[in-house]
C-alpha cells in the first residue's frame, strides 16, 4: 500500500512517534489512522496518550443565566479576527439572551426564535452580509436547575471556551471552582459511570496490549489495568482529576470537603471536531491570479 507523506507526518504530530513507526503503523492497519493511533500506543511507541483534537473553526461560546436557568451556545465565523468584532459579539448577546428568554431547547427550534422583527437565523444571514464571513450558531444546551443547586460558569481565554456545571449543596464559590476546573482540564465525563461501556472497554483492549508487549506476567495483567484504567478515568472525568486550586485534593474531595456533588456538566471549546482549512494562504492568492 502506498503511504503517504501527509499522512505519515500528520500521525506523526497526533501521536510523537517517530517518522518510520508512523509509516509502519499505516502500512499495518491500511492507512486508517484511528486504527495507526491505536496500534502506536498498544506497541508503546506513541508519546500521546490520545489522539489529539482538531479544534479550527473560530468564534465565541457564552453563558447566560436568569434564575433557575442557563443557556450556552457556539456561535462560529471563519476568522478570529471576526470573532472579536463588536457587530460579531453584539449578535451573539443578542442571540443567546433571546434563547434564554425562549421555551426552545433544541438547535433547530432556537434558529426559529423571533429577535429583532425576524428569526434568529434571519440575524445571522444578515450580519453575514454585513462583516462578510460565513457565520453560524452551532449549538446550544439549555440547562436548568432546582432552588437547591447553584449554576457554576466559567468563560476561558475571551470565550474560546464556556465551562456550565450544576452544583448540589453548595455555593456559588465553590459551584466557580467546578466550572473552572472543567474549563481547564477538558474532562469528557462527570464520573466514571457516566464513561460508555465500549469507549472503557476499548481502552481495556489497547492497555491489555501495551502489558503483553512490555512483557508483563499473564497473572499481574488484571491488576496493571485496574490501576491504569484508574489514570484514564482520572483524566476523563471531571470528579475524579486532581483539582487545579489544590493538587492535594481530587475534585471529588474538594466537593466532599464542601458538601456538595455535580449534578450536570455542558463544556464547550470554540471549533472542537471541526476540521480546520489547512490551505498556504499563498499558494492560495496565487490560485486566485493564474
Amino acid at each position: 500500500m502506498d503511504i503517504k507523506a501527509s499522512d505519515v507526518k500528520a500521525l506523526r504530530d497526533m501521536t510523537g512517534a517517530g517518522m518510520l513507526d508512523c509509516k509502519k503503523a499505516l502500512a499495518e492497519t491500511n492507512g486508517d489512522m484511528d486504527k495507526a493511533v491505536d496500534y502506536l500506543r498498544e506497541k508503546g511507541i506513541s508519546k500521546a496518550a490520545k489522539k489529539a483534537d482538531r479544534i479550527a473553526a473560530e468564534g465565541l461560546a457564552n453563558i447566560y443565566v436568569s434564575n433557575n436557568k442557563a443557556v450556552i451556545i457556539e456561535v462560529n465565523a471563519e476568522t478570529d479576527f471576526v470573532a472579536k468584532n463588536a457587530d460579531f459579539v453584539k449578535m451573539v448577546d443578542t442571540i443567546g439572551n433571546a434563547i434564554l428568554n425562549s421555551e426552545v431547547s433544541t438547535l433547530e427550534e432556537a434558529l426559529n426564535v423571533n429577535v429583532d422583527g425576524g428569526s434568529i437565523n434571519d440575524l445571522i444571514i444578515s450580519t453575514t452580509a454585513t462583516i462578510g464571513e460565513k457565520l453560524s450558531l452551532r449549538r446550544i444546551d439549555v440547562v436548568t436547575k432546582n432552588d437547591e443547586e447553584v449554576f457554576g460558569t466559567y468563560l476561558h481565554m475571551g470565550g474560546k471556551i464556556a465551562s456550565l456545571v450544576v452544583v448540589k449543596g453548595s455555593d456559588e464559590a465553590v459551584a466557580k471552582d467546578v466550572a473552572m476546573q472543567s474549563a481547564a482540564m477538558r474532562p469528557e465525563y462527570v464520573c466514571r459511570e457516566e464513561v460508555p461501556a465500549e469507549k472503557t472497554e476499548h481502552e481495556r483492549e489497547i492497555l491489555v496490549e501495551q502489558a503483553k508487549t512490555e512483557g508483563k506476567k499473564e497473572e499481574f495483567i488484571d491488576k496493571i489495568i485496574a490501576g491504569r484504567l484508574d489514570k484514564f478515568y482520572a483524566e476523563i472525568c471531571l470528579i475524579e482529576q486532581t483539582f487545579v486550586k489544590d493538587s492535594d485534593l481530587t475534585v471529588k474531595v474538594y466537593l466532599d470537603k464542601n458538601n456538595s456533588g455535580v449534578v450536570k456538566m455542558v463544556r464547550y471549546e470554540v471549533g472542537e471536531g471541526i476540521e480546520k482549512r489547512s490551505e498556504n494562504f499563498a499558494d492560495e492568492v496565487m490560485s486566485q491570479i493564474k
